[in-house]
C-alpha cells in the first residue's frame, strides 16, 4: 500500500495508491485530515485492509496523477533524525573511520519538501551535495525498545529521502553538522510512503542517484553498517520516536564530496533518485 499527498504546497490532499503504475490515486480526505502522525498511529493491518477495500470498490473520489504536484508523503514530521556514515564505502570515500556506534544528527523538520520540488542552493553556498537514502517512517511510539527485533512493531513504512548537505557549513564552519543539513528544501521525501508489509526485507534494496543523467550513486541497503532494526532500537535508547517522525538511514558512496573533482550541485542541475519498490524523485536545482 502506498500513501501520498497531492496538491499545492500547504494544501495537499491525503491519498492512497493501490498500484505503483496507476494514473489515479484515491482521495482519503473524507477519512483523515492528512497523512500525519495520528493517521499513521491508526494504521493497523485491519485499517489498511479497510482502506484498500474502499478504494477498490470505487467509493473514494479519484485524483488524477499526470500533471499534479505530489508533496512529501508525510505531513509535518515532528523530527527528522539522521544516521551519518552508515555505509562502509561512504565512510571510506570521505576518509572517516568506520563508526563503532551510529552517528546521529538532526535536520530541521521544515527541510522536508516534495519529490519533484526545487532544491535551493543556499546563499553563500559553495559545496552543496546530494545523498540518496532509505527513510524510515515511524508509526508507533518507540521508547527504550528492548531489542532490535522490536523495531518492526514501530515502523509504518519506508520512503526515499535526499539528505541534501552543504559540506563547507557541515564540516568546516565549527559546531555540529546541523547547520549544513537544515537549509530550506534540504530533505526531499517521497513520492510515496510504502507500508512496511510491502517491504519484506529493507536490507536488500538498491539505491541509485543521477545528476544530469550521470550515475553518481549505485548502492544497496545490504551494505549498511547498522541495519534498519538496529538503528531504530539504538535511537530509542536516546530519544522517544513518535508516529510521523522520519529517520534517514545513511547514504552509499558516490557523493560529490568523495568524487574526484568534487562536482558540487549547481543551479540548473537535475537530480534523479530511486530505490527499489519505493518510486523515484526528480528534483531541479535552483538558487535561494
Amino acid at each position: 500500500m502506498r500513501f501520498l499527498r497531492i496538491g499545492p504546497a500547504g494544501a495537499e490532499r491525503p491519498a492512497l495508491l493501490l498500484d505503483a503504475d496507476a494514473q489515479v490515486a484515491h482521495d482519503l480526505s473524507a477519512l483523515t485530515p492528512d497523512i500525519d502522525g495520528a493517521f499513521l498511529a491508526s494504521l493497523t493491518p485491519e485499517r489498511r485492509a479497510e482502506l484498500a477495500a474502499r478504494a477498490a470498490s470505487g467509493e473514494l473520489p479519484q485524483l488524477p496523477l499526470p500533471g499534479a504536484r505530489v508533496g512529501a508523503p508525510v505531513a509535518r514530521p515532528g523530527k527528522v533524525v539522521c544516521i551519518g556514515l552508515n555505509y562502509r564505502d561512504h565512510a571510506e570515500e570521505t576518509g572517516a573511520a568506520i563508526p563503532a556506534e551510529p552517528v546521529v544528527f538532526m535536520k530541521a523538520s521544515d527541510t522536508v519538501v516534495g519529490p519533484y520540488d526545487e532544491v535551493l542552493i543556499p546563499r553563500g553556498s559553495v559545496k552543496t551535495d546530494w545523498e540518496v537514502e532509505l527513510a524510515i517512517v515511524i508509526g508507533a511510539r518507540a521508547r527504550y525498545l528492548a531489542s532490535p527485533a522490536d523495531a518492526d512493531s514501530v515502523i509504518a513504512g519506508y520512503s526515499i529521502s535526499n539528505d541534501v548537505s552543504e559540506r563547507e557549513w557541515q564540516l568546516e564552519r565549527g559546531g555540529t553538522w546541523d547547520k549544513g543539513k537544515s537549509c530550506e528544501t534540504f530533505n526531499p521525501l517521497g513520492p510515496w510512503l510504502v507500508t512496511a508489509d510491502e517491504v519484506p526485507d529493507p536490507q536488500s534494496l538498491g539505491l541509485r542517484l543521477r545528476v544530469n543523467g550521470e550515475v553518481r550513486q549505485n548502492g544497496s541497503t545490504a551494505n549498511m553498517i547498522f541495519d534498519v532494526r538496529h538503528v531504530i532500537w539504538y535511537l530509542s535508547q536516546f530519544m522517544v520516536l513518535e508516529p510521523g517522525d522520519i529517520v534517514n538511514t545513511g547514504t552509499p558512496a558516490g557523493v560529490a564530496m568523495g568524487t574526484p573533482g568534487q562536482p558540487w550541485l549547481q543551479p540548473g542541475d537535475v537530480m534523479e533518485l530511486e530505490i527499489d519498490g519505493l518510486g523515484a524523485q526528480k528534483l531541479p536545482v535552483g538558487k535561494a
